[in-house]
């Protein structure tokens, strides 16, 4: 499995040509929330004063996605902000804050962050979730963050995330442990022991 990374922090990650060239910076993480997928991102200038672009980067046009920056080929990647945010999609995509629900009916958190793979898939792999008391046992004084597969049941309504029964038995506390138990969760789900 390719690196994990949270959404949130690919905010301000460069947008890189591969000849060097620094043409933008991100701005915000856009998904199909239905298909798991980024879409795209919406841009912002590079440097202190720079203001959001009314261009943006659609997911076919980068070349890979890195911890460092987003890479794409050269700087006609960059489109009208339309080809990436479509704004009745958008509505009905919203995930952060939303209640997440297993299939069963049992709530098990509110969700803080989108995880995404790295590298050319722009799979959504799982979520950063506030956890509810019943997922997480122990200390009721602090809130619990952890991490939760996605699974392929997904549904979003814009108020609630509906995951599968069997992801809460993958939760973990950080990236490096969820991106072995994403890989476990992947494989049961598909049979592979």
């Amino acid at each position: 499995m390719k690196e994990l990374m949270a959404a949130r922090s690919l905010t301000t990650l460069p947008v890189v040509t591969l000849g060097g060239d620094a043409v933008a910076q991100i701005k915000d993480t856009v998904f199909d929330a239905a298909g798991g997928r980024i879409t795209g991102f919406t841009l912002s200038g590079r440097g202190l004063l720079s203001g959001p672009l009314k261009q943006s980067l659609p997911w076919s046009s980068v070349h890979s996605l890195g911890r460092d920056a987003v890479m794409v080929r050269d700087a006609l990647a960059l489109q009208d902000t339309s080809a990436v945010v479509a704004r009745r999609e958008a509505q009905q995509g919203r995930v952060l804050h939303a209640k997440v629900l297993t299939d069963e009916g049992a709530e098990v958190g509110t969700v803080l962050d989108v995880v995404v793979e790295g590298g050319t898939s722009g799979q959504v792999v799982g979520f950063r979730i506030a956890a509810a008391k019943s997922l997480v046992r122990g200390s009721r004084r602090r809130r619990h963050r952890v991490y939760v597969p996605r699974g392929e049941t997904l549904a979003v309504s814009g108020r609630a995330l509906v995951i599968p029964a069997d992801a809460v038995r993958y939760v973990a506390d950080d990236l490096a442990e969820f991106t072995a138990r994403v890989g476990a969760f992947q494989d049961e789900r598909e049979g592979t022991p």
